[in-house]
């Protein structure tokens, strides 16, 4: 008896687009809405039922600080619009330094602002909607159908059954290179740690929120593991999740629901309530591309001639690194590319790249290049820069920060260590 099984399926090509965008996290949102704005016709995919991702579904609601620290801001764009969209309708936590924008004095309180998940979640719906591109919700997108290493369409399951897209530019932004390792793209995995966190509600928190008249405040947290983003302590009999396998994120969340009900279970249950599950698992780092380039830590400083934004450090003042659009493109693959956190970083770049300012403008730059790449007829990767970085600029992104943001030390702290040496000092 065979062990295998073959499957053939004849798809008609249910529409044809310039740009299919998989994956609704922030990045996908940026890159759908700004390819729309451009006159692309777009279609939006995405498996949940509302948009976001980590940012809404995995109550990651943090847009982590966008300056360097001493109040300047590196990172606007979409972003910026986005951070004060989030704090019109829900509650916020912009610093008040920065309630009308960039200080007109020095300040070493960091931009950053903590809002309301779901509400969120209905905003970047608004700005699907209003753009233009089409969007499907439930609705996965399976396998790439390749000729060769270009891209012709995808292949999704919904409740629509099996269907087939056809596209001119593919932007995976899956946050997994879902679409991209199914395609033949060569991708680097990552590793997870032992971390999971929830929204809490108690009586305690309750109150702080009636005295304070903060519905913020009646949000406390609840942890299944506990360790912090860069495996500090991790239990040594506890496996790093890669998060690429089906069993390995089911073994993430029963093992990490385990531990969160435990916790429940010695707390007196009248007292206190889950407010907000993580309805996706918290990768942050499973996969990204094997970009043309890699985005190091070494890399601080340093200008890029093909740089598509400038990020800056969100857990350390002054360091600032711009983003080359190699690291979003494969050559040899012309119409597939990628954003956010499966953009091409080494160690702690990665996490540099894959936080949601980042993962916006690197979305926002990819469509950019995917429309650019379809009017001059080229592949991706050789997009006229100049051209595209007139776009972006024109759009408020920096796509190269300004000398004298650069201190005269330039020693790069990361994680309490001098981690290498680039030119001109130490990291």
């Amino acid at each position: 008896m065979s062990n295998s099984v073959s499957i053939s399926k004849k798809l008609e090509i249910k529409r044809k687009y310039d740009i299919i965008v998989c994956g609704g996290g922030v990045a996908g949102v940026a890159a759908a809405v700004t390819a729309a704005g451009k006159g692309s016709s777009v279609l939006l995919i995405e498996k949940s039922n509302i948009l976001g991702g980590l940012a809404t579904l995995g109550q990651i609601n943090l847009f982590v600080p966008m300056c360097n620290g001493r109040g300047k801001q590196i990172i606007f764009g979409l972003c910026e619009k986005w951070a004060r969209m989030s704090a019109k309708y829900g509650f916020d936590t912009i610093p008040e330094e920065w309630k009308n924008g960039e200080p007109k004095e020095p300040t070493d309180v960091r931009y950053f602002q903590r809002y309301s998940p779901y509400i969120f979640a209905l905003q970047l719906m608004e700005e699907v909607r209003a753009s233009g591109a089409d969007l499907l919700y439930d609705c996965i997108a399976c396998d790439p159908v390749m000729e060769g290493n270009v891209c012709k369409g995808v292949v999704t399951e919904s409740k629509s059954g099996t269907e087939y897209y056809e596209c001119k530019m593919l932007i995976d932004v899956t946050g997994d290179c879902d679409v991209l390792r199914r395609g033949g793209v060569p991708t680097v995995a990552g590793e997870n740690y032992f971390t999971y966190g929830a929204k809490l509600i108690t009586l305690e928190t309750c109150a702080k929120a009636v005295e304070t008249g903060n519905i913020h405040q009646a949000y406390g947290g609840i942890s299944g593991g506990s360790i912090n983003l860069y495996g500090d302590n991790q239990p040594p009999e506890m496996p790093r999740w890669s998060g690429l396998t089906a069993e390995e994120v089911t073994d993430y969340l029963v093992t990490n629901q385990h531990v969160m009900l435990e916790k429940l279970m010695e707390t007196d249950r009248k007292s206190r309530d889950i407010a907000q599950l993580p309805l996706m698992p918290q990768f942050r780092t499973t996969c990204h591309i094997a970009g043309d380039y890699s985005l190091k830590v070494a890399d601080a400083y340093k200008h890029f001639d093909d740089s598509i934004c400038a990020i800056n450090d969100f857990e350390h003042r002054d360091h600032l690194f711009e983003v080359p659009l190699r690291t979003i493109t494969r050559r040899d693959y012309p119409n597939m590319l990628t954003a956010g956190r499966s953009a091409s970083g080494i160690g702690y770049a990665w996490d540099l790249l894959r936080v949601i300012p980042p993962a916006i403008i690197t979305g926002q730059a990819a469509a950019e290049a995917a429309c650019l790449a379809i009017k001059d007829g080229v592949g991706v990767a050789d997009v006229d820069i100049k051209k595209l970085q007139n776009q972006l600029e024109n759009d408020n992104i920096m796509v190269h920060f300004p000398d004298e943001y650069i201190p005269e030390d330039r020693t790069v702290i990361i994680h309490g260590k001098n981690s290498a040496e680039i030119p001109g000092g130490h990291i």
